[in-house]
């Protein structure tokens, strides 16, 4: 089960993939679709989120950041 982390709301566009950047903030960028090359991340919110090892981060259906543990050996 994945547990939140942070309440962001952010509500998402058609055509970009959400991720959770380096810096524990949201960011997206534009899908490569029929051999366009895709676009630069851009941030869409600052989250702040500190990551820990061991677990997935991503942003849930509700557009605020959860994380998830990872199965790994």
């Amino acid at each position: 089960m994945a547990q939140k982390v942070a309440k962001t709301g952010v509500k998402r566009a058609e055509g970009f993939l959400y991720f959770i950047d380096k810096q524990g903030d949201v960011s997206r960028a534009k899908m490569a679709r029929g051999g366009k090359k895709g676009g630069k991340p851009e941030k869409v919110t600052k989250a702040g989120v500190k990551k820990e090892k061991g677990f997935l981060y991503f942003l849930d259906k509700q557009g605020d950041v959860s994380r998830a543990k990872m199965a790994r050996r």
